[in-house]
Formats: C-alpha cells, sequence, structure tokens
C-alpha cells in the first residue's frame, strides 16, 4: 500500500549533501522564499495572515517582509548571516521569517519561554548577527551589535535588495532541539529539506488554496513553522494565528475563521473535547486534523468520529531533523490503524535496524533509521553530534519501531525510555494506549522506577478527570495486559503531566521524581 500521487508528479534519485543518494521530486522551488513568492504572484490579494484582528493579503505581507529585509540589508545582514527571531505567534514573526529569507539569510527561531542563559547559548553557538526580539523580552536579549524589538524592524525606508538566490543545499533555518541530553543542537534545515516537506503536506493531506490553516503550537518549533505557515503558504492557503492555545479559544476562533486544517498534539483534542459547550461551535469546515508528538487514545478517534464527522485525523510522525514528517497516515485508515502512525512520505525511507546495524525484515522491532530529501544534513557547527546521529546516509532517530509488510509504520518507545522489566522490555506507548481507554483517565505517561533486584519496574504517571483508584487501574491494566507490563505503582494527578513549549511530554521530568 501506497499514496496515490498525481501522475505528473515525477520522482526521481539524485544525491544531496555530499554521499547521499535520496528520492527527490523532480519539480520543485528552488528555495523557501520563492514558495510564498509563487502564491504572492498567483493571488495577490487573496488573504494570507489573520491574527489578532489583522488581515494581510500575501502583497501587503510581502511587503512587510520587504521592509523587515530592507532594515536587516542596511545594516549590513548578508547571504548565509545567522538572524535570531525571538518572536512568539505574531504577525510579526511572519514578516521577519520571509524577510530573512529574501536576503538569503538564515533564520533562527527561538522559543520565547526560553531563559537569558538559553538565549545566549544559541545566538552564540549558530554566531548570530542579529537578533529580532518581542519588545517584552529585552530583559532577556543578550548582548548583540545588531539587535532590534519588533516595533523597529519594518521602521527602515531604504529600498530592498533583489530576492537572494540561494543553493538549494544551503540553510534556510537553525532550529534547537529540545536538549534532552546535553546541550541543545542546531539542526540546518536547508531550502531541498523543507521544500520537499512542504510538497509532502501538500500531496498527502491534499491541501490548496481553499484550506485556512489555525496555528495554535509555537511558530518557533518544526510543526509551526514548516507544517503550518510555510506549507499553507506554498498551498496558497490562509493562516489564521493565536498566540497560545486555549481550547475554548481555539474552538471559538477555528468556528469563526472557518478553519480547515491544524496540526496538535493529542492532548490539546483532549482538551476540546472536554469543554463543555464543545457542541455549540460550527467546525463543519475542519476536514484536516494532524496530530503527532504522542499516540491519540483510541478513545479520542472515536469521539472526534462521532462529533466531526467530516474530519480526517492524520497520526504525523517526524522530528525537527527530519524537517517534521517521516510519516502521515491517510485518514481512511486512522481507525482501523490506531497504534499505526502511517506510511513513509513518498521521498523518505526507514530501516528498521537491530543492535548489529543490519535491517531487519517486516515485522521485526528495531532502531528507526530515515533517509530522504528532508533529512537535515547534520547540526550546525557540531560535527561530533552530527557523526553520532547520522550514518549511511540516515538519521539514527532512537526510536523503537517497526514496519509492516502493508508499509504502515508503528513506533513502540524511545530507547532510552523503554522500560526493562528484568529483561522483559515493556513499550511504555502500549500501557500508555491501554489507560487511555479507562473513563477516568485523561492522559498518562509510564516510566522506569528503579529497582535493585529487577532493573526496573512500570510507574505509571496519570492525570484524571476524576477520583478512581489504583486498585482499579491496576485491575483494568491487568485485563488487558500481560503482568509484566501492568503498573506495578502509581503516581494520581489532577493537573496536566509536564510539556515543553512543542507540547511534547517530558518523560525525563518524571523519571527525575519517580
Amino acid at each position: 500500500m501506497s499514496w496515490t500521487l498525481p501522475a505528473s508528479l515525477e520522482i526521481r534519485t539524485e544525491r544531496h549533501f555530499g554521499d547521499r543518494v535520496v528520492r527527490c521530486f523532480a519539480e520543485r522551488p528552488a528555495s523557501v522564499y520563492e514558495t510564498f513568492a509563487h502564491a504572492c504572484a498567483a493571488g495577490p490579494h487573496a488573504e494570507a495572515l489573520v491574527c489578532a484582528g489583522e488581515r494581510l493579503s500575501y502583497a501587503a505581507l510581502a511587503a512587510r517582509a520587504e521592509r523587515v529585509g530592507a532594515c536587516l540589508a542596511a545594516c549590513g545582514v548578508r547571504a548565509g548571516d545567522r538572524v535570531g527571531v525571538l518572536l512568539g505567534n505574531r504577525v510579526q514573526f511572519a514578516a521577519t521569517l520571509l524577510g530573512v529569507l529574501r536576503l538569503g539569510a538564515i533564520a533562527v527561531p527561538i522559543g520565547t519561554r526560553l531563559q537569558k542563559p538559553e538565549i545566549e547559548f544559541i545566538l552564540g553557538q549558530c554566531g548570530a548577527r542579529a537578533l529580532v526580539h518581542e519588545s517584552g523580552l529585552r530583559s532577556r536579549v543578550p548582548a548583540l551589535e545588531l539587535c532590534w524589538d519588533e516595533s523597529q524592524i519594518e521602521k527602515g525606508n531604504g529600498q530592498p535588495p533583489p530576492v537572494a538566490q540561494v543553493n538549494e543545499e544551503d540553510t534556510a533555518i537553525i532550529l534547537y532541539t529540545s536538549g534532552t541530553t546535553g546541550r541543545p543542537k542546531g539542526a540546518m534545515l536547508t531550502h531541498l529539506n523543507v521544500v520537499h516537506s512542504l510538497l509532502h503536506f501538500q500531496h498527502c493531506l491534499r491541501l490548496g488554496p481553499a484550506d485556512r490553516a489555525l496555528l495554535a503550537v509555537p511558530a518557533s518549533h518544526v510543526t509551526g513553522v514548516v507544517a503550518i505557515l510555510l506549507t499553507t503558504w506554498h498551498a496558497r492557503g490562509c493562516v489564521i494565528v493565536m498566540p497560545e492555545f486555549k481550547a475554548g479559544e481555539f474552538l471559538e476562533l477555528a468556528a469563526r475563521e472557518r478553519m480547515t486544517y491544524t496540526i496538535l498534539v493529542p492532548a490539546m483534542y483532549s482538551l476540546c473535547l472536554l469543554q463543555r459547550d464543545f457542541e455549540r461551535f460550527d467546525l463543519s469546515s475542519w476536514r484536516v486534523g494532524g496530530y503527532g508528538g504522542a499516540p491519540m487514545p483510541e478513545a479520542t478517534i472515536a469521539a472526534l468520529r462521532e462529533k466531526l464527522p467530516a474530519l480526517g485525523l492524520h497520526n504525523a510522525y517526524g522530528a525537527t531533523e527530519t524537517t517534521s514528517p517521516t510519516t502521515l497516515m491517510p485518514a481512511e485508515h486512522t481507525a482501523g490503524r490506531p497504534d499505526s502512525v502511517g506510511w513513509t512520505v513518498p521521498c523518505g525511507e526507514i530501516l528498521v535496524v537491530g543492535p548489529d546495524e543490519t535491517a531487519l525484515p517486516a515485522g521485526e522491532a528495531g532502531e528507526l533509521w530515515i533517509r530522504g530529501p528532508m533529512v537535515v544534513p547534520g547540526y550546525w557547527d557540531n560535527p561530533e553530534a552530527t557523526r553520532q546521529s547520522f550514518t549511511r546516509g540516515y538519521w539514527r532517530s532512537g526510536d523503537v519501531g517497526s514496519v509492516d509488510a502493508q508499509g504502515f509504520v508503528r513506533v513502540f518507545d524511545r530507547l532510552k525510555d523503554m522500560v526493562n522489566r528484568g529483561g522483559y522490555k515493556v513499550y511504555s506507548v502500549e500501557v500508555e494506549n491501554v489507560l487511555g481507554h479507562h473513563p477516568a483517565v485523561l492522559e498518562s505517561a509510564i516510566v522506569g522506577k528503579p529497582c535493585p533486584v529487577l532493573g526496573e519496574r512500570v510507574h505509571a504517571f496519570v492525570t484524571l478527570k476524576r477520583p478512581v483508584s489504583e486498585d482499579e487501574l491496576t485491575r483494568f491494566c491487568g485485563e488487558r495486559l500481560a503482568d509484566y507490563k501492568v503498573p506495578e505503582s502509581f503516581t494520581l494527578l489532577d493537573e496536566p503531566l509536564p510539556r515543553n513549549a512543542n507540547g511534547k511530554l517530558m518523560k525525563r521530568a518524571l523519571r527525575e521524581i519517580v
């Protein structure tokens, strides 16, 4: 089973980044900015961005990007220079991102929740030439010669230079990973990487000019900047921006603006369904709902199918290093295969390898190695980390998974998150899926609890919708799981589990307190 693509869409084998041989779309834009420029030329008066009462056409957004580019260029920013973008979900983020790309410079989005030492590290590590920041974040900004707040960056009245001609293997965006082990690493998203991700989203999700995407995740992360902003503009649609996700406000904005497309983490869908007035919102336009970062509970999938029959749910699996999607689930298979993250994207490849780094047959579990034109060439100025994470043209994901004979990919766990209970491997996602079926459970996270006898025991952190006993949860799991997979201890919570700014669960924080 595989994707059905237009007959005119040719895929061919090419060599990139030195020794990588990958499948690529033969016809593609030459740069990230070109994807936006094509949309602007096709429909200059079409709506491109809606945010906090502002409505910008493609032409108006292009004009704002030109002013940003003119200001940066007048101060000496050139192609290849790194420009920090310390801006949240707002019009200025979009204008600055496009202004930087227009110059052929490299955008370095930085999460607005980061503190001064973290921001200082990122700017120093990438050798940033300039920074654009929110006015309210001035106290967190390190000393930098070229530094503007958002109210200043568009005030220049000089003429912007012509759109820069770039090589598609040049870096377009540097995104810093969450730093779960040591210092964050700057993944170099090239024009080739980003363009292929935009094409994958467009063709697999069938996005077009009529689509209106709602950006509710941080624009500074790969899902926000690639999967929502740049993908929607490439498809010539409109992006609706909200500063931060709040379930009630999300539903109200989605209904008012006739949202058709978004990507959220599963917990956000659950929070929407918990809204008492969910039924009053007209969400009939919503046809594409992507999700990733965690498994979607089968109960949530069922509830969404009942309440929003026109909504197609698409599981997506990827990482910053894969410029967002490695797999996408066709909506027609979501309900029948809730444990799968879908098929590999058309130009991507997944290799499942064992401990000896040899390929495993279909259905067997091993580490997922990923190759394709969307996989970044490495980390900025960090050859050792690049050497450790990339081999034979593949990125070593650190995830345990399998690919079955029909091409459906399953992701069981992070290698480091798998619980080893006396030699028995326990994949946390399997236990979390079972707990998700209990009517009292909102969300859960499984971690290994140190044990002097077995090495690790299974411990469950569970956020509850209503009170329930540990004995009841143990009984519930025991009826559905092998005995060694059943949690032996619980932490019951009435508050959400800890997540990073992109909505991903922070299991490291949980392991530290178990």
